[in-house]
């Protein structure tokens, strides 16, 4: 991607070196969020939801940590997550209202360490990079870009495949969708809420698409192999391969984010048509 003479968002907060520890209460993770929580415990023989209720409730108050190897300001992967963010913004800014009659309100990107406190409760990195509804707000490490790279998925056009996800969920914030998700999710059992979960993650997936559809018409800025990138990223985060990586049994019950071939195919509607109406995942509820 030739994101480096494109415009840097100015809603990027940094607190890059500073691990927040402690908080009472739990947290609800959206997005990409708890791939790499889920790896992490299957490849360890880890129970992942003992991990996520580790990672995100802890009891005490809440401390701030200086750490040392903080990167410097503006270094090359906040001035690429800025890059992104700011595309992203110049597209659902100018869409939003073009296909949902709604103006679009800004998100902030969270940078940071080792942990964070947000208003959804306390999360570790090993959870991934998340949207919270409650503050508006995406957060991530950049350490987990290294990860994707792990689970075969490099180049610049996968990380911004994952920043659009993210933002997807945001959009569906500013729609009302995610509320009416939780809802009925609330009232479901667990193997239909993982269902409903998987419908909502796929939608995201399908909005990053139509990012990446108007970035590249208006911006012209994407190389050849780069949506391959953001595809095999599609495809190495897809619940059944996640579970196949980690020498388990496929589990489709367990799903939260779809399969491999769900996860391409709805990115690439997006990437196709750009059209939001196309992006209805829920259809099959009816």
């Amino acid at each position: 991607m030739k994101w480096r003479n494109s415009r840097r968002s100015t809603n990027v907060d940094d607190l890059r070196g500073r691990r927040s520890i402690g908080r009472r209460g739990g947290m609800k993770l959206g997005g990409i969020g708890i791939v790499i929580l889920f790896v992490v415990g299957l490849l360890f023989g880890e129970d992942p939801i003992k991990l996520l209720n580790l990672v995100t409730s802890s009891g005490g108050s809440l401390t701030d940590q200086h750490d040392s190897s903080m990167p410097p300001a503006n270094d090359e992967g906040a001035e690429f997550v800025k890059s992104i963010l700011g595309s992203i913004e110049d597209v659902w800014n100018e869409q939003l209202p073009l296909q949902a009659n709604i103006n679009y309100i800004e998100p902030r990107l969270t940078l940071f360490t080792s942990a964070i406190n947000s208003a959804c409760g306390m999360a570790s990195a090993a959870s991934g990079p998340f949207y919270c509804p409650a503050d508006s707000r995406v957060y991530i490490d950049l350490a987990f870009f290294k990860e994707l790279r792990n689970l075969g998925a490099p180049g610049d056009f996968a990380q911004a495949y994952v920043l659009g996800h993210e933002v997807g969920h945001h959009v569906q914030n500013i729609l009302g969708t995610s509320t009416k998700v939780d809802q009925i999710q609330r009232q479901s059992s667990q193997r239909q809420a993982n269902q409903i979960s998987v419908l909502l993650e796929l939608q995201a997936d399908c909005y990053a698409g139509i990012w990446a559809h108007y970035s590249e018409k208006n911006k012209h800025w994407l190389e050849q192999g780069d949506l391959e990138e953001g595809i095999r990223a599609a495809t190495a985060i897809g619940d059944d391969q996640l579970q196949r990586n980690a020498g388990r049994r496929v589990n489709p019950d367990a799903f939260t984010h779809g399969t491999s071939e769900q996860r391409k195919h709805w990115l690439a509607v997006g990437l196709k048509y750009g059209d939001m109406n196309k992006c209805n995942t829920f259809d099959s509820l009816r």
